[in-house]
């Protein structure tokens, strides 16, 4: 079957080798002798328009240059389509693609686009919101929806904000219920992972997998702080997560399908880490083998 494309990235996303996206995209099509378009992203971030040009266009691959929010919310618009979706990875994280084996470097990931395998990949709800990746409530989530509000965005950006948001840390009543647990918890915050890592190869769920139907969670709670950044670091390092909640020393760790973390305090909450409105409560699915993703 002839394939046909849309690209879908920002135009001041940048260059590599002296050269814009733009022009490496349309150099490597015609090299490919493939069919393809071309999208900007949008700021209003209403993707809906895709359906109708994939229908009939008869498109059978979507490549998405961004970051996480960025391929997020796309896949949120037409993951139900059958296309292959491709990642040229451009963000500040880009933790879906590592996770997914995709290399940053352009030229690896076209190669993965034209030649890599359509494998299917889970996805998760949070209160009917689409997530791709890993979201989560509390710390990160602040620190989330103070990067969104930066002019300037980016790694060392990002990881200013964390470490003046550190000195004003606090924790959040929590209760996690689901078939696997009924617990109730003071912490920092729960990450919710369809994904192994936040981004930049920092991993979070070190079990955690793309294609095995379940979420990982993760809850770092009420500690001596210092004595948990190392326990958290140890655990990132080694993953060496338990689930055995009588011996959590400070971080609970389980997998499930399904679950509801009420909100007591309202703690901010990011989807594939973008700041989102929170709520009381949140009900999470996972929606197994959501869309088709392009991998090595």
């Amino acid at each position: 079957m002839q394939r046909r494309f849309i690209f879908l990235f920002n135009p001041r996303s940048g260059v590599q080798k002296g050269k814009p996206l733009q022009q490496l995209i349309e150099e490597r099509c015609q090299k490919e002798k493939v069919e393809f378009s071309i999208e900007h992203s949008r700021a209003d971030a209403d993707y809906s328009f895709l359906i109708e040009k994939i229908k009939t266009a008869a498109v059978t691959d979507v490549i998405i240059a961004g970051g996480d929010g960025t391929i997020s919310t796309i896949l949120a618009a037409i993951y139900h389509l059958p296309v292959n979706i491709g990642i040229i990875p451009r963000g500040s994280g880009n933790g879906l693609a590592f996770a997914a084996g995709i290399p940053k470097t352009i030229d690896k990931a076209f190669d993965i686009i034209f030649n890599g395998s359509a494998q299917r990949v889970d996805a998760f709800e949070i209160n009917g919101k689409f997530s791709c990746m890993l979201s989560g409530i509390g710390f990160d989530a602040k620190v989330a929806h103070d990067f969104d509000r930066q002019s300037k965005r980016g790694l060392m950006k990002y990881i200013q904000l964390t470490l003046q948001n550190i000195t004003s840390i606090k924790t959040y009543p929590f209760t996690i219920s689901s078939p696997e647990v009924n617990i109730e918890l003071d912490a920092y915050f729960i990450s919710i992972a369809n994904s192994n890592q936040f981004g930049n190869q920092f991993t979070i769920a070190p079990k955690a997998s793309l294609q095995d139907g379940l979420l990982d969670i993760v809850a770092v709670e009420k500690a001596n702080l210092l004595a948990l950044i190392v326990r958290v670091i140890w655990h990132i390092r080694f993953g060496t997560f338990t689930t055995d909640f009588a011996n959590r020393n400070g971080i609970t760790y389980f997998q499930s399908k399904e679950l509801t973390i009420t909100n007591k305090e309202n703690a901010p909450l990011h989807i594939d880490g973008d700041g989102k409105e929170g709520a009381t409560a949140f009900h999470i699915k996972v929606i197994p083998s959501a869309y088709s993703l392009l991998m090595p």
